[in-house]
């Protein structure tokens, strides 16, 4: 129970967290690539003013609409929002349930993930990629992108899990498996991006899932990777013909994968083995 506990309250903090990578991570890359952009358009021109820094330290988190800094009592998380009864303490005006919601996730996914792996590096490895997957699924709702800053550590995470031996009894792949599983998870969604464009001229998915699916394949092994592929298509497939059917989405506009495979990952962290076994007896192979 006291591991569980701390499990959970640490979820929480570092879900508080991950709410500031998700909004602030975007917009540092969108300054980072407008200053890019500019210096390659006119390398003459004189460099900007520096302006205030901000990153995912500063500034201090402010209400989006009175720009009031949030005071720390206030953002304790889950409580602090409940407390205010998701409202600005300074103007009033309405918080975002999704900030709790964040939270919530992480501390629950949190617990779910040590009472599988137990406090130990496995189990330490696994909390890193779930908040990982967190964060990589809202980001890609709000804007539609995967960022580098986050997949590639998340690869080399899994590589570096194999190396130093994670038990593959819980989940985590051998180094072999997951050298072989960083590699078919980025060629597979690869070479379906190269076929769709080549039939219809258009890209299907961006580069940040192939990453992701190479992570996920560092961290789970090759054998992993037709499951997960599997569940990320078919709720990719079901949630994208409900919200045409049920908000008349345009079936032509894109659709963010990078969540349903952060779902499919963390379900093939827990439960793939027992899954993959147990269809394997099924079917009598």
């Amino acid at each position: 129970m006291f591991i569980g506990l701390c499990a959970v309250l640490l979820g929480l903090v570092v879900g508080s967290f991950l709410n500031v990578v998700i909004h602030r991570l975007p917009l540092m890359l969108e300054r980072a690539w407008r200053r890019e952009a500019e210096a390659i358009l006119d390398p003459d021109a004189p460099p900007p003013p520096a302006g205030e820094p901000y990153n995912l330290a500063v500034p201090r988190s402010a209400c989006p609409a009175c720009r009031a800094p949030i005071r720390a009592i206030h953002n304790i998380p889950l409580l602090g929002w409940l407390w205010l009864g998701g409202r600005c303490a300074n103007c009033g005006a309405r918080i975002s349930p999704r900030y709790p919601a964040v939270e919530a996730l992480s501390g629950l996914l949190s617990l779910l993930v040590v009472l599988h792996f137990g406090p130990t590096l496995a189990g330490a490895g696994a909390l890193a990629l779930v908040w990982s997957l967190i964060a990589l699924a809202f980001i890609d709702i709000d804007h539609q992108i995967l960022p580098d800053a986050i997949t590639l550590p998340l690869l080399w995470g899994g590589l570096l899990m194999a190396l130093l031996g994670a038990p593959q009894q819980l989940g985590l792949a051998d180094l072999r498996s997951a050298v072989i599983g960083a590699m078919a998870g980025y060629l597979s969604l690869w070479l379906v991006y190269q076929v769709f464009l080549r039939i219809t001229g258009k890209e299907g998915m961006g580069h940040g899932d192939f990453k992701l699916l190479a992570a996920l394949g560092a961290w789970l092994g090759w054998q992993q990777l037709p499951l997960i592929i599997l569940l990320s298509a078919l709720a990719g497939a079901l949630i994208g013909l409900a919200l045409v059917a049920l908000r008349g989405r345009d079936g032509a506009q894109p659709l963010p994968f990078g969540p349903y495979l952060a779902v499919a990952g963390f379900v093939a962290l827990l439960w793939g083995r027992p899954i993959i076994d147990g269809y394997l007896r099924f079917s009598g192979l």
